[in-house]
């Protein structure tokens, strides 16, 4: 059909608009390229983040309770929580994590509830992810379970029963836990979070020789890997996902000489690990042996690592920043900086963790605030030039502990009692506490978190020769222990040990009352059912028949009956061991 004018019109108009827009167009495309220059793409900057940690809180709510760093009072939740507040500031991407211990071997305020007050003060710092360590295992399997994911305790029910406990808002991982018939692992192995654009994995794992501290009855089933083999197994998985910043949160550490921000001659198991974990992880952050230390160990292409670690009862936080590249997302190893910081007493207190407190102390002090005796001196455990515990040494209060439990299984014709140092968790002091017992009074809260784990008392026939094996065996997997021992037993220990590592022992002169001991005879002796269960890897335990143990009730309540018929009390002394101790050769 024709075209009617009126559109043809249009046509024309239409093309000689588009002819006159191309000319247009084109001048404009011949300016351009003769003078202006072509835009660059803006390029992506990297992703900062801020990690926060500390390791081995231990339930350690109250700031009395917490102790120094280099001679300064330090930690308590209202202290700590502020101090991550304050550093929090100004970071955008900013994570909290921990490397285990968070609850177990607690004071008296948490450890009577099961450290359902720990959690509670843990969920209130925001705290995102943590490793577990040996004492998350102190109750077992279930009841970590139950820590994990909320509910009322099997025994002793709900502490508020308007409010249950709701569980931690954090997820505790353990990579290196598994069932030994499913090879399921009891939490997950790993978590990864979102920063900004990119993602971190986090790895948690406990020491491989968890299973040797913790009593054997709440982890049977479950078995403790090698910390290396299952970090470096989980690399492969972790990256298929399009992760490439891992770091891992490890229970398992080094001791060293300098400051709390030092590095100065770190040993133990830690360097071992962080020199075979693969170049792939790029952090390390720890705990176990309650030291602060701040370290860079060569990873196995030779690069620095960053390790660290922050003391314990949140008397110290770690900061570690760095960037994530903008395209891959893995950290820039050049960018990493850490410091650890002291967690002072000087600054405000937040007011939602002083409220935690006061609510437990609340059911708590009616039972605590008891007084079950008396001491005329200050009755401690060994410690080592940094404040930390020092477990390789004879003590008072581990002697004092195992006169206790002599005294208490006297029917059971006890001779000898034993006491392992890390069940030792806290000392008799002379000056009265905050809650106003006076001077010399020690309350059953003071006893309990000198003796929190609930352990039963046994007595066992040994052997004189077992007895000398199990002495020796103070020196084992490059770790030195120190077993209380009680009035009227004495022997010598000569050691190559240095710091908390042990190489070599020789125990001699074994007496009880003067008379030596005969290695072919038997003894009556009394110790905790940990140790009983081959705990703190003393094996000879092993040897013994359970079925002659007699059974000598709380290890507790014969403590606090002890102080009820004897007090008042003094140091016992440090004599009952004639230690011996040189350094290894060429050290």
């Amino acid at each position: 059909m024709p075209s009617s004018p009126r559109s043809s019109s249009v046509r024309r108009l239409a093309t000689a608009g588009l002819a006159a827009a191309l000319t247009v167009s084109l001048a404009g495309f011949a300016g351009s390229s003769a003078t202006a220059k072509p835009k660059p793409e803006k390029k992506k900057a990297p992703v900062a983040v801020q990690l926060l940690s500390f390791n081995d809180y231990h339930g350690h709510l109250e700031s009395s309770e917490s102790g120094q760093i280099e001679k300064v009072d330090a930690g308590g939740a209202e202290y700590l929580a502020r101090h991550l507040e304050n550093l929090r500031s100004g970071h955008k991407n900013s994570l909290t994590v921990a490397a285990g211990d968070l609850i177990g071997g607690s004071p008296f305020l948490s450890g009577l509830f099961h450290d359902e007050p720990s959690v509670e003060s843990l969920n209130a710092m925001e705290l995102d992810v943590s490793g577990v360590g040996n004492h998350e295992f102190d109750e077992g399997v279930e009841e970590l379970h139950r820590m994990q994911d909320g509910g009322c305790h099997p025994v002793d029910g709900c502490y508020f029963p308007d409010q249950p406990y709701g569980g931690a808002d954090f997820q505790w991982l353990a990579a290196n836990v598994k069932h030994e018939e499913t090879d399921k692992t009891a939490l997950p192995p790993y978590e990864i979070k979102n920063v900004g654009d990119k993602r971190i994995a986090f790895i948690g794992m406990t020491l491989e020789g968890t299973d040797s501290l913790v009593a054997q009855s709440g982890i049977k089933g479950w078995s403790f890997e090698d910390e290396v083999e299952t970090a470096n197994r989980l690399v492969p998985q972790i990256r298929r996902q399009g992760v490439q910043a891992i770091v891992v949160l490890l229970h398992e550490g080094g001791t060293q000489s300098g400051g709390y921000n030092d590095c100065k001659g770190i040993s133990g198991p830690v360097v071992d690990i962080a020199e075979r974990l693969k170049p792939a992880i790029d952090m390390v952050i720890t705990g176990h042996t309650h030291q602060a230390y701040n370290c860079e160990i060569a990873d196995p292409d030779g690069n620095p690592r960053r390790v660290t670690s922050a003391a314990s009862y949140g008397r110290v936080v770690s900061e570690i920043n760095f960037d994530l590249h903008p395209g891959s997302g893995d950290v820039v190893r050049e960018s990493v900086q850490a410091v650890n910081h002291v967690v002072t007493q000087d600054v405000e207190p937040v007011a939602e963790q002083t409220a935690i407190i006061e609510k437990w102390s609340a059911l708590s002090d009616e039972v605590g605030s008891r007084p079950i005796g008396k001491v005329t001196e200050d009755i401690v455990r060994a410690y080592e030039a940094g404040g930390s515990d020092n477990r390789g040494a004879e003590s008072d209060a581990g002697n004092l502990i195992a006169d206790a439990q002599l005294w208490a299984t006297q029917e059971n014709d006890a001779q000898i009692a034993f006491m392992n140092p890390g069940g030792v968790r806290g000392d008799f002091l002379y000056a009265s506490s905050s809650k106003g017992e006076g001077d010399g009074v020690v309350t059953y809260a003071e006893a309990y978190g000198v003796q929190p784990f609930g352990n039963l008392l046994v007595t066992i026939p040994m052997t004189g020769q077992q007895i000398k094996t199990m002495l020796e065996q103070q020196c084992n997997t490059g770790r030195q222990f120190q077993l209380g021992v009680s009035e009227g037993f004495t022997y010598t220990d000569t050691r190559v040990a240095e710091g908390r590592a042990c190489y070599d022992i020789v125990v001699t002169d074994l007496k009880l009352h003067g008379e030596d001991i005969d290695l072919e005879a038997t003894y009556q002796v009394t110790v905790n059912n940990f140790l009983a269960d081959g705990g703190d890897g003393f094996t000879v335990f092993n040897e013994i028949d359970p079925g002659t143990r007699i059974g000598g009730g709380g290890d507790l309540d014969a403590l606090v009956n002890y102080f009820a018929d004897q007090s008042p009390l003094s140091a016992p002394g440090t004599d009952r061991v004639h230690e011996v101790r040189t350094a290894p050769t060429g050290s």
